[in-house]
Protein backbone atom coordinates (compact mmCIF):
# COMPACT_ATOMS: atom_id res chain seq x y z
CA UNK A 1 0.00 0.00 0.00
CA UNK A 2 1.25 3.15 -1.13
CA UNK A 3 1.79 5.85 1.46
CA UNK A 4 -0.72 8.18 -0.23
CA UNK A 5 -3.28 5.20 -0.20
CA UNK A 6 -2.82 4.63 3.52
CA UNK A 7 -3.62 8.65 3.87
CA UNK A 8 -6.79 8.20 2.11
CA UNK A 9 -7.98 4.78 3.98
CA UNK A 10 -7.15 6.76 7.49
CA UNK A 11 -9.30 9.75 6.66
CA UNK A 12 -12.22 8.02 5.84
CA UNK A 13 -14.80 7.30 8.89
CA UNK A 14 -15.22 4.22 10.27
CA UNK A 15 -18.73 2.86 9.92
CA UNK A 16 -20.27 0.32 11.95
CA UNK A 17 -21.01 -3.78 10.16
CA UNK A 18 -24.03 -4.49 8.99
CA UNK A 19 -24.62 -7.98 11.15
CA UNK A 20 -28.00 -9.41 12.09
CA UNK A 21 -27.83 -9.38 16.31
CA UNK A 22 -30.54 -12.15 16.29
CA UNK A 23 -28.38 -14.15 14.06
CA UNK A 24 -24.95 -13.65 16.22
CA UNK A 25 -27.24 -14.35 19.59
CA UNK A 26 -28.43 -17.51 17.74
CA UNK A 27 -25.08 -18.98 16.37
CA UNK A 28 -23.82 -17.80 20.24
CA UNK A 29 -26.09 -20.55 21.27
CA UNK A 30 -25.91 -23.06 18.99
CA UNK A 31 -22.21 -23.23 19.53
CA UNK A 32 -22.88 -23.82 23.55
CA UNK A 33 -24.95 -26.00 22.93
CA UNK A 34 -22.83 -28.27 20.22
CA UNK A 35 -20.15 -27.48 23.85
CA UNK A 36 -22.72 -28.99 26.00
CA UNK A 37 -23.19 -32.10 24.03
CA UNK A 38 -19.58 -32.34 23.49
CA UNK A 39 -18.70 -32.08 27.38
CA UNK A 40 -21.71 -34.51 27.83
CA UNK A 41 -20.42 -37.04 25.07
CA UNK A 42 -17.03 -37.34 26.50
CA UNK A 43 -16.28 -38.21 29.80
CA UNK A 44 -13.19 -37.11 30.78
CA UNK A 45 -14.60 -33.36 29.89
CA UNK A 46 -16.73 -33.47 32.83
CA UNK A 47 -15.18 -35.88 35.94
CA UNK A 48 -12.88 -34.69 38.21
CA UNK A 49 -11.30 -31.45 38.20
CA UNK A 50 -14.02 -30.40 34.82
CA UNK A 51 -17.07 -31.17 36.91
CA UNK A 52 -18.25 -27.22 36.41
CA UNK A 53 -17.56 -26.97 32.50
CA UNK A 54 -21.28 -28.50 31.29
CA UNK A 55 -22.45 -25.92 33.96
CA UNK A 56 -20.37 -23.30 32.16
CA UNK A 57 -21.74 -24.78 28.97
CA UNK A 58 -25.48 -24.82 29.75
CA UNK A 59 -25.59 -21.36 31.30
CA UNK A 60 -24.10 -20.21 28.03
CA UNK A 61 -27.18 -21.52 25.89
CA UNK A 62 -29.38 -20.19 28.78
CA UNK A 63 -28.28 -16.82 28.58
CA UNK A 64 -27.77 -16.42 24.91
CA UNK A 65 -31.56 -18.00 24.39
CA UNK A 66 -32.69 -15.05 26.75
CA UNK A 67 -30.82 -12.67 24.20
CA UNK A 68 -32.03 -14.09 21.89
CA UNK A 69 -35.90 -13.53 22.80
CA UNK A 70 -34.73 -9.97 24.23
CA UNK A 71 -33.10 -8.92 20.73
CA UNK A 72 -36.38 -10.50 18.95
CA UNK A 73 -38.82 -8.48 20.66
CA UNK A 74 -37.22 -5.13 19.64
CA UNK A 75 -35.69 -4.42 22.68
CA UNK A 76 -32.12 -4.99 21.59
CA UNK A 77 -31.66 -4.13 18.01
CA UNK A 78 -28.30 -2.14 17.79
CA UNK A 79 -29.86 -0.30 14.36
CA UNK A 80 -31.97 1.80 16.45
CA UNK A 81 -29.25 3.09 18.58
CA UNK A 82 -28.50 7.15 17.57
Amino acid sequence: MTDSSRRAAEDQPLRPLAVSSARVALWGSVAWLVALVLTLAVPALHEGDRHWWPWTCFAGVAIGALGLVYIRRGRGNASDAA
